[in-house]
């Protein structure tokens, strides 16, 4: 008998995935639509980058202390619902800066709540994280494909009605979410669940290295279209690039119940390291067209190791009453580390062209540096 936990998450993550794969790559065009010039849109879209740094760890914290995460989740969705309809009817810039930013705030929200529940949830059932993740990868490639079909049969200005439905159908399967064990509330003030996580070495040194290796993807996500453009390759081609590398991260999340049992959270973590080391150090030699559909594979391991290994270490280090507090703290680091990494792309590659793939071949391997540390920490701890 299919287990109700599993297949209600499934969903919910190929609900989540569907609202960022058509957001990711046409929320832009949708703002254009409304009239904003370049300069409002970055503004738009860099606020709520900036102000969920404080607001996540908040929000995780008052979760744990609640023993609520599947609430809270449940809840975030449904607000990123109301601001993204109030989007869709604002007028004026402030008024449509306000929707959008809460929305994207308490849309983003929705993932370290999801991860919390979903970690603990399928460890209390031996299942493993990516056979349920997988879906979400899954259904942003399908997302992708299918936005820009839906944006050739309706005008760029209703775009948004199309992400508030797909965030609609997100809020009514975090609603019928199985409940898990009872989640027990953390006791004390949040202060001291936060001073816990950070006065271990081992989580330091593990937020600290993921952040990096994932921040080294930077030049990859803001560039790799517009240099493989320069450099003659059609639209099409580099979607299919830009999708095989998704699709071997599937492959991954797939496999990752059936890995050996050697194969552990640090390790995952180093091989997603020495992974990123190399798929961005070829990069940066400027590899042949040949070449690149077998670095694109590489993102099973850069991003897709690096995730896994990140997600199981947090399980085990984490107490349950603490699964959101862990989840809020990296989603905060890294999105530090990543935004500070995105900005320097931009100065590199207008400097350097795709030699700026070698920087982020040298924060990969800084991120490996610190997983030798972390595994010293962990040594003989299981």
């Amino acid at each position: 008998m299919s287990d109700r936990f599993v297949s209600r998450l499934r969903l919910f993550y190929a609900a989540q995935f569907i609202v960022i794969g058509i957001q990711v790559p046409f929320f832009p065009v949708w703002l254009d639509a409304r009239g904003l010039d370049p300069r409002a849109i970055g503004l738009i879209l860099a606020a709520p980058m900036i102000m969920r740094v404080p607001i996540v760890p908040l929000a995780t914290r008052f979760a744990d202390r609640l023993g609520a995460v599947r609430g809270a989740l449940a809840a975030t969705a449904a607000i990123a619902l109301v601001f993204y309809m109030l989007a869709g009817l604002a007028e004026g810039f402030p008024a449509l800066f306000v929707a959008v930013v809460a929305a994207l705030i308490a849309f983003g929200m929705t993932f370290p709540f999801a991860d919390a529940y979903a970690l603990r949830g399928l460890a209390e059932r031996g299942r493993s994280y990516g056979s349920a993740r997988l879906w979400g990868s899954a259904a942003f490639i399908a997302a992708n494909v299918g936005g820009g079909f839906v944006l050739g049969l309706i005008p760029a200005g209703a775009l948004i009605w199309l992400i508030a439905a797909a965030c609609a159908v997100t809020a009514i399967m975090a609603a019928r979410l199985v409940a898990s064990t009872p989640e027990p509330p953390a006791h004390g003030e949040p202060a001291a669940a936060h001073g816990v996580l950070w006065r271990t070495p081992a989580f330091v040194a593990a937020i600290a290295a993921t952040s990096l290796i994932q921040a080294s993807h930077s030049v990859y996500y803001s560039f790799s279209a517009i240099d493989w453009a320069a450099k003659g390759l059609e639209g099409t081609t580099i979607g299919v690039l830009w999708a095989l590398g998704v699709l071997a991260e599937i492959v991954l999340f797939a496999l990752s119940g059936r890995l050996p049992k050697m194969i552990g959270a640090v390790e995952l973590i180093g091989i997603g390291a020495l992974g990123a080391v190399l798929r961005w150090g070829v990069m940066a030699l400027d590899p042949p067209l040949l070449l690149l559909p077998v670095l694109q594979c590489l993102h099973a391991l850069s991003f897709g190791a690096t995730y896994l290994g990140t997600m199981q270490f947090l399980v085990r280090i984490a107490p349950p009453q603490m699964a959101a507090t862990a989840q809020g703290d990296l989603s905060a680091v890294q999105g530090v580390v990543v935004a500070g990494a995105t900005g320097l792309s931009g100065v590199l590659y207008e400097a350097y062209g795709g030699l700026a793939y070698a920087a982020m071949a040298g924060s990969a391997l800084a991120g490996g540096l610190l997983v030798i540390a972390l595994a010293s920490t962990t040594r003989g701890k299981g």
